[in-house]
């Protein structure tokens, strides 16, 4: 019986049924033909044009099968490269995918003869890391591109570097101080005991009274007037000594807020996302169910995305840091640095200033345990994670 015309609602059913994926064990890879049931199978391998490539199959078959089996393998690593990277995953999972393509050229025609088998000989070659567990056999791809390896030993190096130039740069702040201290220090005066070398000696004082101004006495002040006098002659004093000491001390503020503001210039980043730090969803395209919701960050596969771990639901979402906010804990909670001057520190949170959405921070690790740091911005911090 010949085909159906187009168009006709037999010829419609028979495209539905050839849409979709077939059982393997009828089809031909040689001929590339995929038969709907066991007797259509038998009609194909008794065909002319089947005998003819059984016949081209005899002539050279390891041939055939290792070009099958290589097109096979690479069709398998370059779907696991391009969609899971370097991650460890099922190989069941990688070998779904892979069907899923209608035209996929399929493993009885291999040397494999399982997915097992398949399996092994990719650790045995040593592009993948696999491994056997309960839930079946995972595997993990091997990069060896020339240009992934020189990124990666790029980027260790330049963290390598990052993290010498902030080691030095707080070396060089310590130093700093010091000296300060060391050179405020040799201003105070020392005082001696007076000791008289000869006890017989007579102390004679000469007073030149013509030489002494005469003393004005200051006009009478009766009452509180005179109390309220003293006090702003004291409080006049007292300001005086406050400003003496604000003069001692400006040159080293001065030494501070320089380093400091080197700092700042370095590790002042447009990326802020770190591991162990608590965020806020924002983004409204995630819907109900994650927007205003909090998580913990629990990778940081880019500097600007995140793998975040929501506490409610427990789910895994992959965001960008434009669609996370820090959050900020209560007074005395842990938190880290995640911007700025200090970035990398976790410091202790001591007080909120709302009206300049700013905090004081005292930091609890490195060299510099013990600073209070003022005015840090609410975006620079955010509250470390406990289990």
């Amino acid at each position: 019986m010949g085909k159906h015309e187009v168009g006709t609602p037999k010829y419609i059913a028979n495209k539905i049924k050839a849409k979709g994926l077939q059982k393997l064990r009828w089809y031909c890879q040689m001929c590339q033909k995929q038969c709907r049931d066991e007797n259509g199978f038998k009609c194909h391998m008794m065909s002319e044009s089947h005998q003819r490539q059984l016949l081209l199959f005899a002539d050279n078959a390891e041939k055939y099968i290792d070009e099958f089996s290589r097109e096979f393998s690479d069709g398998y690593l370059e779907l696991l490269k391009r969609q899971f990277g370097t991650k460890r995953v099922h190989a069941n999972r990688v070998y779904q995918d892979y069907i899923s393509e209608r035209h996929h050229l399929h493993m009885n025609s291999t040397q494999w003869e399982t997915l097992t088998d398949f399996v092994k000989w990719l650790g045995r070659e040593g592009k993948c890391v696999v491994d056997e567990t309960e839930k079946g056999w995972f595997v993990q791809y091997i990069d060896r591109d020339p240009e992934t390896i020189a990124l990666q030993e790029a980027m260790v190096k330049k963290q390598k570097m990052d993290k010498d130039d902030q080691e030095k740069l707080m070396e060089f702040i310590e130093q700093q101080i010091e000296r300060g201290k060391q050179g405020y220090s040799s201003d105070t005066p020392n005082y001696t005991e007076l000791v008289r070398e000869n006890e017989e000696e007579k102390i004679t004082v000469n007073l030149n009274l013509a030489a002494v101004k005469k003393k004005v006495e200051p006009p009478v002040i009766l009452g509180k007037k005179r109390e309220s006098g003293l006090a702003r002659l004291k409080d006049g004093e007292g300001s005086g000594e406050k400003k003496k000491e604000k003069r001692k001390c400006s040159a080293l503020d001065d030494i501070i807020q320089e380093e400091e503001s080197k700092k700042e210039k370095v590790n002042r980043k447009d990326y802020w996302l770190v591991e162990g730090i608590v965020v806020k969803v924002i983004a409204k395209s995630l819907g109900d169910k994650y927007y205003k919701h909090k998580g913990v960050v629990i990778d940081v596969p880019s500097k600007y995305v995140a793998l975040v771990k929501m506490f409610d639901s427990g789910d895994r979402l992959k965001l960008d840091q434009a669609h996370l906010e820090t959050v900020i804990p209560a007074v005395g909670r842990t938190v880290r640095v995640v911007n700025g001057a200090y970035r990398g520190c976790v410091a202790t949170l001591k007080s909120l200033n709302s009206e300049r959405y700013s905090v004081t921070i005292e930091i609890a690790t490195g060299p510099l345990k013990g600073r209070v740091v003022d005015n840090v911005e609410y975006e620079d911090i955010s509250k470390v994670h406990s289990e």
